[in-house]
């Protein structure tokens, strides 16, 4: 074992920093721009990719630079520390992932050099109304008419979509009675597809949802809306999408990660500044400094999961090897970011209700984590069941 960084990883770590401090003062109006103008600032993306990060998860043969995934995680990680990051970039890059493994070549060759320029930013749909962490509930019908793939259906709390260029869809290949009658597996029945947002019959209506990074949440509808391809084989489309939400998990954990760096980070330099009885600052007080070192303790221990867990990637280890540890990984990352965001909103008493010094927002964002994109309940039944072979409990 060799827990250190390879002199690759540190300049990957180094970029991403710089990365971060340049966009920082950038990022309130990068959001302000998405939420009320609907606007995306490609220039975000377009400098992403101009450091290697769009096209980590890329070949060369498509443009990228084919680094992997803990490369891009120590990237996401590094710039969430600063405050800067998009669920876009995470979306983007699963997406990107499940097209790269599931193919087919005229897909790779279409999406993939896009995403690894930064010209292509995509959404990702499978949650609906009545099927949200059981997705084999979904009813969206992608279905084929002669030469086209037709999408029927509702997607609900899907991220960005307003400022996406395609939106990556699963729905079933055929009505859920009619896979019964074929005796088709469980898991076959499903189509992954990708969707032009202004094709004709897609309508979105927006929700009132905050705590998603400067983005709107969407329902989609879609009323005959022809596809522009179908990703992999056709209703085989749940097995590459589960392929890859081990790098979701991941990333998403990175996400965490890097956010609560920032928040600690942020606490101690208030607690070491801060007077309030005579001239000792609040940072003294073991009432203060506890909170923020189990922080500290914590915060070191979910770092070598998530190596473990990003190196097992790229090391080729199977899906379902990874899995527990990836899971495990986002439950851990999301819980320690709202108990960080807590004890730094805490750390600044009255100041941190005030909009400027950015601890609200902080703690909603952080309670994101502890739902999506699995919930904490999902993840504790999954580790009961798959991990200590306990009875299914759901």
């Amino acid at each position: 074992m060799d827990f250190r960084f390879t002199e690759e990883q540190e300049m990957v770590q180094k970029s991403a920093k710089q990365f971060g401090k340049r966009w920082a003062p950038r990022m309130d109006e990068l959001h302000r721009s998405a939420v009320e103008d609907g606007a995306l600032d490609r220039s975000f993306f377009l400098e992403l990719a101009e450091a290697g990060f769009a096209g980590s998860l890329i070949p060369e043969q498509y443009g990228g630079t084919g680094m992997g995934l803990t490369p891009l995680a120590i990237a996401m990680e590094a710039m969430a520390s600063e405050g800067v990051g998009s669920a876009l970039v995470m979306l983007t890059q699963m997406n990107a992932l499940c097209i790269l493994r599931a193919g087919p070549d005229p897909l790779r060759e279409r999406y993939l050099p896009r995403v690894a320029s930064g010209e292509l930013v995509m959404a990702f749909a499978i949650t609906e109304p009545d099927a949200g962490s059981n997705s084999f509930r979904m009813v969206s019908v992608a279905e084929r008419r002669g030469q086209d793939i037709v999408l029927n259906g509702t997607k609900t709390f899907i991220t960005g979509v307003d400022v996406a260029d395609e939106v990556l869809v699963i729905a079933r290949s055929m009505p859920y009675e009619e896979r019964k009658a074929k005796n088709v597996p469980k898991t076959a029945g499903f189509n992954v597809v990708m969707v032009d947002p202004k094709a004709a019959g897609f309508s979105m209506t927006e929700l009132p949802t905050r705590g998603i990074e400067g983005l709107k949440q969407w329902t989609l509808h879609f009323d005959d809306v022809v596809c522009e391809a179908v990703v992999g084989e056709e209703h085989m489309g749940i097995i590459p999408m589960f392929d890859v939400l081990n790098a979701e998990r991941t990333l998403a954990a990175a996400a965490a990660l890097g956010m609560t760096e920032r928040l600690l980070n942020k606490a101690v330099e208030y607690a070491r500044e801060r007077k309030v009885f005579g001239d000792r600052a609040i940072g003294s007080y073991q009432a203060i400094q506890h909170p923020l070192a189990e922080i500290k303790a914590e915060l070191e221990a979910v770092r070598l999961l998530f190596y473990k867990c990003a190196t097992m990637f790229d090391q080729g280890a199977r899906p379902m090897e990874i899995g527990p540890y990836a899971t495990m990984c986002k439950y851990l990352a999301g819980e320690l970011a709202i108990k960080a965001a807590d004890h730094a909103l805490q750390t600044f008493g009255g100041s941190g209700f005030s909009a400027e010094t950015g601890m609200i927002d902080a703690y909603v964002n952080a309670r994101l984590l502890r739902t999506a994109p699995i919930s904490r309940e999902m993840v504790l039944n999954q580790v009961a069941e798959h991990v200590l072979g306990l009875p299914r409990s759901y």
